[in-house]
């Protein structure tokens, strides 16, 4: 029997700073599942093709994967929620839009990054051995968890990193690495 395919999608506004890094780190992270874990990105109000700024580069694994390729900018549709089984969006404005493109097929199946990296627990997917399938037992488990009491997500925002000093921008590198290792660990746990 074959691995199930399963298709983590990023968001943030222009796909060119939060969303393709939050895409590269989950990419090397589940590296081992690459055969059956596709991770992509896009962006809410990106410019197709547009190029990351030159800015981007200044910051350690912004803007480049690790063929080292730039990045380019990717606009989210329909098409993209719909084929996602998982939508992590760098805030909540980016989670809401995507429930707004596909309302039934999001609903579910959108969070913010650091949201879900907060609810995720390991044990949902607990005797799964099929990596899509695990991380599908993954989703289901913490969207269960929403609205239960807990930590406020008031938090669960990566601030953008267009125009901030290089502290902001330091901190937003930090909630997704923070987040992604989560993510990872919880996936891995099997």
């Amino acid at each position: 029997m074959s691995p199930s395919r399963f298709r983590v999608l990023t968001v943030c506004t222009g796909n060119l700073y939060r969303s393709p890094l939050a895409e590269r780190l989950l990419r090397e992270g589940l590296a081992a599942q690459r055969a059956t874990i596709h991770v992509s990105s896009a962006g809410t109000a990106a410019v197709p093709g547009a190029p990351a700024p030159e800015t981007a580069t200044a910051v350690p694994g912004w803007a480049h994967d690790p063929s080292g390729a730039v990045t380019v900018a990717r606009r989210l549709t329909t098409a993209l929620v719909d084929g996602a089984d998982l939508l992590l969006g760098a805030a909540t404005e980016h989670r809401e839009a995507a429930v707004r493109l596909s309302p039934v097929r999001a609903l579910s199946r959108a969070f913010c990054l650091r949201e879900f990296a907060r609810l995720v627990r390991a044990e949902d997917a607990a005797g799964l051995a099929d990596p899509g399938e695990r991380l599908r037992a993954l989703v289901r488990g913490a969207a269960a968890r929403r609205g239960a009491p807990g930590p406020d997500g008031a938090d669960d925002d990566v601030p953008d990193p267009l125009g901030a000093s290089p502290a902001e921008v330091r901190v937003s590198v930090e909630r997704i690495e923070e987040s992604v290792e989560r993510i990872v660990a919880a996936m891995a746990s099997g």
